[in-house]
């Protein structure tokens, strides 16, 4: 890339920088203002997206998963990427780090929440008659739809081969706007095409994060209610994102060889700990049966699950909504992804993203929801009583608290359930850095800018009411419109791509 060319690049990330810092300051003094109007008129925005976009992102996440799995078993599958000839990370830590972000991003506090919620109110794709067993099982199937295959696969399994190979083979920028390159050439990077696509991928990135860093607020603020008395007020929660705050700046501030890396060492390590503790002393011979016949019926149904269309309703509140989530998070995943594969093959990347993660984490969902799905099966009440009123945070306490040491593993959670946002905050810090500044290692001040700009945006909205991180997470689908038409060229370039790059090697 030229010097000219570097400098139009850094000018764009510029203006990104001060519409995107805009558009945040905006909607928190909109929040601020008249909370209800903006409530009104994102829920109306939401309304449309799910309606008329719905579809189109059922099939879009159905065939990038198809399409992933078609070029990791070609050929191509074997060529690595990122110019290295052997991997920057081990396996374990690139695991880490690609696991701790999504599931940080929502797993933990749906994790518990969610695999109940289905079975208290069965989805309308199954039968609603079944034994309560059955019931159990098509909970957990329609909670692997949501964190599953296909979710995993939007967030970088093609996006990232056609950020690695422009980004680290052609010079082109780390950001969104390379995505579209193949299309539009230097337009993409360089004119109002770029700038829209970075902006809207900024902005759905970075309210896909402020939600869980607000919800966390929530969690720990229940928590410490629940287990020390500490007063659940606004001061608690708010004091709770500072520190939360303090920790994925710093995090980030080190660089992902060290912050971020660590931090997803400890989350897994942590994690695994309290999983086993659970698997061994909850409901072991429930968690065994739940995820294989969980995991059976969900692949034998994958198809029809994914394109359900019969209830829109019940679409926009869960599948559709979760799928506009992952769908945002999809470009600067992607960024993130592409910045700790180096050295990876095609097959290794697209098989971590489509096969391994999505197994993990629906794992995860049946180890933790999976132990309230049994104890509410042998104790009707035990879990479901705090759950009324879908209150998420007191789901998993309720589960916790019903094992032996009930309140160390309650705090051990809390613990985990903020590094593991801490994580997401560092690496979502870094890529929007990132994106904006067009470097693979931006500098200390722009990651401050973009960490203080997400806690802060999570504070205000906190110090308003709980229902303005609702808006938030109304806004999330709304995000995912636009970004959906970024990641559509996808399906095509980056079969096109894997195909050039195995000419080239065969030509060698």
């Amino acid at each position: 890339m030229s010097i000219d060319n570097k400098e139009n690049v850094q000018n764009s990330g510029l203006t990104i920088q001060m519409l995107t810092g805009g558009f945040v300051f905006l909607f928190c003094i909109i929040s601020v203002i008249d909370i209800e109007f903006l409530g009104n008129m994102v829920n109306t925005s939401f309304q449309f997206s799910t309606t008329y976009f719905g579809t189109f992102w059922q099939f879009l996440l159905l065939f990038t998963f198809i399409i992933s799995l078609l070029i990791a078993l070609t050929p191509a599958g074997h060529i690595k990427l990122g110019n290295l000839d052997s991997p920057e990370f081990s396996t374990f830590q690139w695991g880490c780090m690609i696991m701790c972000t999504l599931l940080a991003g929502g797993g933990v506090f749906w994790a518990a929440g969610e695999p109940l919620a289905h079975f208290l109110s069965p989805p309308p794709f199954f039968e609603k008659d079944a034994t309560q067993h059955i019931q159990a099982i098509q909970a957990l199937a329609q909670s692997f739809l949501h964190w599953g295959f296909l979710a995993w696969s939007i967030l970088g399994s093609l996006t990232t081969l056609i950020l690695m190979h422009l980004h680290y083979e052609k010079g082109l920028p780390l950001a969104p706007r390379t995505l579209l390159y193949p299309i539009y050439k230097e337009r993409a990077l360089y004119g109002i095409i770029g700038i829209v696509t970075d902006f809207c991928c900024i902005i759905a990135a970075l309210a896909g994060t402020v939600g869980p860093i607000g919800f966390l607020g929530l969690q720990v603020g229940f928590g410490l209610e629940m287990l020390f008395e500490i007063p659940n007020t606004t001061q608690t929660q708010i004091l709770v994102v500072v520190m939360l705050m303090c920790i994925y700046i710093l995090s980030a501030i080190s660089g992902v060889n060290k912050g971020i890396q660590l931090l997803s060492r400890v989350n897994i390590g942590l994690g695994l700990a309290l999983l086993l503790y659970m698997f061994l002393i909850g409901p072991t011979r429930f968690i065994l049966n739940g995820f294989w016949e969980g995991m059976t019926l969900y692949s034998t149904n994958l198809f029809h699950m994914a394109m359900y269309q019969n209830d829109v309703t019940w679409l926009g509140s869960w599948t559709i909504f979760f799928w506009g989530w992952f769908l945002g998070y999809g470009p600067m995943m992607a960024i993130f992804i592409s910045r700790i594969s180096r050295g990876r093959s095609i097959r290794e990347i697209i098989f971590m993203l489509a096969l391994v993660a999505p197994l993990v984490t629906n794992f995860w969902f049946t180890i933790i929801g999976g132990s309230g799905l049994g104890m509410e099966l042998t104790e009707p009440g035990s879990i479901s009583k705090a759950f009324e009123g879908f209150n998420l945070p007191a789901a998993l306490l309720a589960i916790t608290q019903n094992l032996p040491f009930g309140f160390f593993i309650s705090l051990l959670f809390l613990i985990l359930t903020t590094i593991f946002v801490a994580t997401t905050g560092d690496s979502m810090t870094y890529v929007l850095s990132t994106a904006t500044s067009s470097e693979e290692e931006p500098n200390r001040h722009t990651r401050i800018f973009w960490g203080l700009a997400m806690g802060f945006m999570a504070i205000i909205l906190l110090s308003i009411d709980q229902s303005s991180l609702q808006t938030l997470q109304s806004f999330i689908v709304v995000t995912a419109v636009p970004v959906s038409f970024v990641l559509l060229p996808s399906l095509w370039i980056a079969p096109k791509i894997a195909f050039q790059l195995y000419k080239r090697e065969r030509a060698k």
